[in-house]
């Protein structure tokens, strides 16, 4: 059986999507797995066992271009069995249209009557989570999902890994804190660099190095957060944000004896590397997308404001993040390392 996926346009949901594809194996074994997706998942995607192949999708988010889409679809005639759409969305709906995938399953959308003629109507107190919304589209409506749940299991090449290691003349001579401070979500997502400084002042103080990981968007604030260190100290923590490529970050990341990150991608990435994880929530809540692995301390206020699920503070205060200071999170890291973590 060959089915093609639309892909999500995020790297946390990417990520997250992995359990559906492990749901398809475990319902059509053998069966063969594409994933329509922009280009910058591929490093994902290619380090998932039951993907296939990762096809590239030129256009940009938000742009519709009926005939770019027409040409897709026709491209993929003939291929596939079944199209399983993660977005919910009508342009993600067309390609597969096109194609004449006999089989078109997504949630009921914005106007995707007769584009889809598998639609479901999904109940979100039965799927309160996303990785239940992804799985159930696997099974047929009604079906019960099974626990435990999968997890994502993203697997690293040594070799690749290594050659990053080089290109950026890192060494694993001692234990890594790998910090991922930002998000492109917004602000309300964002823990103060002053915080991320302290708790990487005290990891360095007992002999760690510290990486800072994120895109180019990120620069300025892991360059915040390095110059808050005094000089000494300074020099053992290294600004790889909008260096490396995605690939590059995803195996260094794997290095990593523990991650401290904010709620963004790069968290659902360290804990898909079963990297201990302390993850940092404000604005958002872990109900809906946590981080899926065994190692994982959530931390976070509660405020009777929060989760809002705003970009901006709407009081303009953002005080929960602010007012999380770094003790709980160096706490929540001490219990996740109460035992040595061995570098997979």
């Amino acid at each position: 059986m060959n089915i093609l996926i639309i892909g999500p346009s995020w790297v946390g949901d990417m990520v997250m999507a992995q359990t559906l594809f492990q749901c398809l194996q475990q319902r059509h074994p053998g069966c063969q797995i594409d994933v329509l997706a922009p280009d910058w998942s591929r490093p994902i995607l290619e380090r998932m066992p039951e993907v296939r192949a990762a096809l590239s999708f030129p256009l940009g988010h938000g742009v519709l271009d009926i005939a770019a889409r027409r040409r897709i679809g026709k491209s993929l005639r003939g291929r596939y069995d079944q199209a399983i759409l993660l977005p919910n969305s009508l342009k993600s709906a067309l390609v597969p249209f096109f194609a004449g995938i006999p089989r078109r399953t997504g949630w009921k959308g914005e106007l995707r009557y007769g584009l889809l003629n598998d639609l479901r109507t999904l109940d979100k107190q039965r799927y309160p989570l996303m990785i239940e919304r992804f799985m159930a589209l696997a099974f047929e409506p009604g079906v019960a999902l099974a626990q435990p749940y999968p997890r994502p299991s993203l697997q690293i090449d040594p070799a690749s890994r290594a050659a990053a290691l080089d290109k950026f003349a890192l060494s694993l001579d001692r234990p890594l804190l790998a910090l991922c401070p930002g998000a492109e979500f917004g602000e309300a997502k964002r823990w103060p660099a002053e915080h991320y400084a302290k708790v990487a002042e005290l990891k360095i103080r007992e002999g760690w190095q510290v990486w800072l990981f994120g895109s180019k968007s990120d620069q300025a604030g892991c360059a915040d957060i390095r110059s808050r260190l005094i000089p000494g100290l300074r020099e053992e923590c290294v600004n790889l944000a909008g260096l490396t490529s995605m690939a590059e970050a995803i195996d260094l990341l794997s290095a990593a004896t523990a991650v401290v990150s904010n709620d963004s991608g790069l968290m659902h990435v360290a804990a898909a590397l079963n990297r201990p994880l302390v993850a940092v929530y404000g604005s958002t809540s872990p109900q809906f997308t946590p981080p899926l692995a065994d190692q994982v301390e959530i931390v976070r206020l509660g405020l009777d404001c929060s989760p809002c699920f705003d970009r901006t503070c709407r009081f303009g205060h953002y005080n929960c993040l602010r007012e999380l200071k770094p003790r709980p999170v160096i706490e929540a890291l001490e219990r996740l390392l109460g035992t040595p973590v061995e570098v997979q």
